[in-house]
């Protein structure tokens, strides 16, 4: 119910919006937001069709895992914690391992990898719901950490200010400067999202036996972080991003060599499931051209441009700094889309500069926060959940705090 509201509102903003320019004599409002709707349609088309191949490759490999019984044993590492958060999933249930996966893979910056094993972890949670169509409680927290999920280095975020710096000329800069304030600000994201899905749900946190794994992984995300610190940001981006290649593919390698071990058809398995990563990617294409085509036309009719205005009023008649103001807009698309605030982020950096404060923050807020409405369209599409319950609100509010939190951390790392 609430991600309809959230998706009409959308179309009645741009509307009235438009309506309002046009009376003003902006004969060609219309006209853009017509170009942006199918503009958007055609977006998410070739965004689920690019989401194929990859789905195909990933969940075939997965099967392959399935089949080694590799993906149990992932699942009964992480059980202790898992077991806790998730209690309507059963010990050993195959979600426990996709889930494991797609948890590891978002701490190491791999979305490629992340988006299909979230995908396959949101099917076999579908596997346990009463109510086909309704998110569960398990679901639920499943995409509110995945739109809070813990990034260690934001590779692609590092790779673009690099890029602009040596177009700029600017000398001796240090591209991964952001990668300990990303660090941060996305821990703060994903404890956020977790207490308010703990409130909602009446999940113990403070109970020893779940606050003890918490507090493991916490401890090994800030031991992680305290030994990146020690080396040269340059050097740390480098062994976080060989970190990250590295394990994913030897958990390939691995699947793969266990497979044969136990002499499972590994080609036959990998064609098995590729053939499932494809339906998948099709079953979304719906879900995902009708948020995009929403969030297109909001964006079109100028909405975003009245609300970053109304924020600059507020925020200047605090008496509050406005430096951070350039760089907010890309937290708020964010939120929406991820290109446009690749966009946005990219427009940040060329007109402030790349080592300017506002270009510092908009890279840690393009590295800290997620595509809140892309992912749930794309994930709830993927089993046709049609009700999200708390989801979308729970999401934003560690949207909310991860933002929050970038510009904290900004001002104290830079300003």
């Amino acid at each position: 119910m609430v991600l309809n509201l959230v998706w009409l509102g959308f179309f009645v903003a741009a509307f009235a919006t438009a309506c309002v320019r046009l009376a003003q004599g902006d004969l060609d409002v219309f006209g853009r937001l017509l170009a942006a709707l199918f503009e958007a349609a055609k977006t998410g088309f070739d965004i689920s069709l690019g989401l194929a191949g990859v789905m195909a490759l990933w969940l075939g490999i997965l099967k392959v895992g399935e089949r080694a019984g590799m993906v149990d044993a992932l699942a009964r590492t992480a059980a202790p914690l898992l077991r806790r958060l998730f209690p309507g999933v059963p010990a050993g249930h195959p979600a426990q391992g996709a889930m494991t996966m797609n948890f590891s893979a978002n701490l190491l910056g791999l979305d490629n990898a992340a988006t299909p094993l979230g995908l396959q972890a949101m099917r076999a949670l579908e596997t346990l719901n009463p109510r086909p169509g309704t998110a569960t409680d398990a679901q639920i927290l499943f995409m509110v950490l995945n739109t809070a999920g813990v990034t260690l280095i934001p590779t692609s975020v590092i790779a673009i200010r690099q890029s602009i710096a040596l177009r700029q000329g600017v000398q001796n800069f240090n591209a991964a400067d952001i990668f300990l304030p990303t660090l941060l600000a996305t821990l703060a994201s994903c404890l956020a999202g977790l207490l308010a899905v703990a409130v909602w749900q009446r999940l113990p946190l403070w109970k020893p036996r779940l606050l003890l794994p918490l507090a493991a992984v916490v401890a090994a995300v800030l031991a992680t972080m305290a030994g990146l610190a020690r080396l040269p940001p340059e050097t740390a981006a480098r062994v976080a991003g060989l970190a990250g290649a590295g394990c994913i593919f030897t958990l390939v390698v691995a699947f793969l060599a266990a497979g044969a071990w136990r002499r499972v058809p590994v080609y036959e398995a990998f064609v098995d499931g590729a053939k499932e990563g494809f339906g998948v990617a099709v079953q979304i294409v719906p879900y995902l051209v009708g948020m995009l085509a929403a969030i297109a036309v909001f964006r079109a009719a100028g909405c975003m441009d009245a609300v970053m205005a109304a924020l600059a009023a507020a925020v200047r008649g605090l008496g509050l700094d406005t430096a951070f103001l350039p760089a907010l807009p890309v937290g708020l698309m964010k939120i929406l889309s991820g290109a446009g605030a690749r966009g946005l982020m990219v427009d940040v950096l060329q007109t402030h500069g790349v080592a300017s404060f506002a270009g510092r923050l908009a890279a840690i807020i393009q590295g800290s926060t997620e595509t809140t409405f892309y992912v749930l369209a794309v994930y709830c599409g993927s089993v046709g959940l049609k009700h999200t319950r708390h989801a979308l609100a729970c999401a934003l509010i560690a949207d909310g705090a991860g933002i929050v939190a970038a510009i904290a951390i900004a001002y104290a790392f830079f300003r």
